[in-house]
């Protein structure tokens, strides 16, 4: 028996199976292109999304398959005629801020604490609501049709649900639907004064079911036969899952185009203080635990900057052959605020900047910045878990493409002070989707029985004084600083309405 995880990422497909044991059997992958029609816009067709998808789903499809489980970007929103199954418009993924002034309003009216208490989210552009209320708003007859209950919404694991269902299913789960800013983590329903406030009519949304479920089955016109779609989950906590972080203190942290640190919290849904975002991490069966969310939005965009833009490395990996060639003490510091900064700040109006150049710096000094900036926003955000009164981590679990970088990997667990751990297989993320329907199907019993599952790894020990962290962690901080003092905040938080911020978005995003 093998379980296939579909993995539709923000720039790739991907399908991947996996035995009994959680080892890859087989692997399939295509580029998922996105389009920027204007500054700071970013879409997708939904046709490549799914042309995608199905094609990595049958190449490495057997008749052993026992079920799928799907992982997808998150916060991405599509809307469909349920008739036809054709889509009215063009994803909108979660990078697109051309709702800032829309949440910048609700800010401004003072509607972020009520929002905040439901979702444990921000007032933002990242999450779902005002993008699917554009979409209502612009598209003709569309708003009307929705009331009529001609049209479906839902995040990309939904859209790909319906079209593998044959239209029959139209459904969540409760970790995607817990970042569209519409239900209510505390009560785990679509919330009415959400909806009321949003514009966004009920009859558009999907069933929210718990992660290990049987949502539907594929239609065998797609698939050949009828397999149980029996697992979903958003990826950041697809990955939470896939690093096996069940108990309260647990804490993984993903680095691919941004990072997305996430720290299981418990069943208790704590809000954070220091403006990070409560989360649903997974439900399965009774068990229930919800997450502490920190995002960065650059992480490994920053090396593709430098490899794609700046032509300062030729390729990812010679980011840890420069770095190694610079001394710790070297003084360059890169705040990558190239479409701001996320958790804590979240100050879309920071610009990107290089500061403590010499004469005698060189592109080694640079890539070492890029790279040390990452692990120096990590701590910031464990710091900040620490301050909501998060427990400490006993250790970190990484993965990820950025995550592959020994130097990166050495140079976090330095700074953290911590234990860094990264598993020999980086597919964290579809891994978790898999055990999420592979629980459903009885290939595995439970949590318990998934934990004991072999997991090759890599540990990172520090290795630095900690005078040395503190000291390097105290410049850092005096930059970061320096930059906010800067910044304009007068378009507010979320708004980063410029257009200066919406070119940098476009140039990162094309990278």
């Amino acid at each position: 028996m093998s379980i296939v995880a579909i993995d539709q990422g923000t720039t790739s497909s991907r399908a991947i199976r996996f035995d009994a044991d959680a080892a890859i059997e087989a692997s399939a992958s295509r580029n998922l292109p996105q389009q920027y029609p204007h500054p700071g816009w970013v879409e997708q067709d939904p046709e490549h999304i799914w042309q995608g998808a199905i094609a990595t789903l049958r190449e490495v499809l057997t008749d052993d398959v026992a079920a799928i489980g799907i992982t997808n970007q998150r916060e991405t929103i599509l809307l469909w005629d349920r008739a036809t199954a054709k889509p009215l418009h063009n994803a909108i993924v979660w990078q697109d801020r051309r709702t800032a002034d829309r949440c910048a309003a609700l800010l401004a009216d003072g509607m972020e604490p009520m929002v905040r208490a439901r979702t444990g989210l921000l007032l933002d552009p990242y999450f779902s609501a005002t993008k699917l209320g554009w979409l209502l708003d612009t598209i003709p007859g569309a708003r009307a049709r929705a009331e009529r209950g001609e049209l479906a919404a839902g995040t990309v694991d939904s859209f790909l649900l319906w079209r593998l269902t044959g239209g029959r299913v139209h459904a969540t789960d409760l970790t995607n639907a817990s970042r569209t800013l519409l239900y209510n983590i505390m009560t785990e329903q679509w919330d009415d004064d959400l909806l009321r406030l949003f514009a966004i009519p009920r009859a558009l949304l999907p069933d929210v079911h718990a992660n290990a479920h049987i949502f539907g089955m594929t239609d065998p016109a797609i698939t050949g036969r009828a397999i149980p779609i029996a697992g979903m989950a958003g990826d950041q906590q697809a990955a939470l899952i896939g690093q096996r972080c069940f108990a309260p203190g647990q804490i993984k942290s993903t680095y691919g185009t941004g990072c997305f640190l996430l720290s299981n919290i418990g069943t208790v849904p704590t809000l954070s203080d220091k403006r990070l975002l409560t989360t649903i991490g997974y439900r399965i069966g009774q068990e229930r635990a919800y997450a502490m969310e920190g995002s960065i939005f650059i992480a490994g965009a920053a090396i593709k900057w430098l490899r794609d833009t700046m032509g300062i490395i030729t390729s990812a990996e010679d980011s840890a052959r420069l770095a190694a060639s610079v001394p710790a003490d070297h003084g360059v510091h890169l705040i990558p605020a190239f479409v701001g900064l996320g958790a804590p700040h979240w100050r879309t109006d920071v610009r990107a900047s290089i500061t403590g150049l010499t004469l005698d710096t060189g592109p080694a000094h640079i890539v070492r910045a890029a790279l040390e900036a990452v692990a120096f926003q990590t701590c910031d955000l464990v710091e900040a878990m620490a301050g909501d009164g998060v427990a400490p981590p006993a250790m970190l679990r990484i993965d990820g493409g950025m995550a592959t970088n020994d130097w990166f990997a050495q140079f976090l667990a330095d700074m953290m002070g911590l234990p860094v751990e990264r598993p020999a297989n980086h597919e964290s993320t579809a891994l978790g989707a898999a055990f999420l329907a592979g629980i459903t199907v009885g290939l595995w019993p439970d949590l318990i029985a998934l934990d004991r599952l072999p997991r090759a790894t890599r540990s990172f020990i520090p290795a630095n004084a900690a005078a040395d962290r503190a000291a390097s962690l105290r410049h850092w901080r005096k930059v970061v600083q320096q930059a906010l003092a800067t910044g304009d905040d007068r378009a507010g938080r979320c708004a980063g309405g410029d257009q200066a911020t919406h070119l940098a978005l476009q140039t990162v995003a094309a990278s």
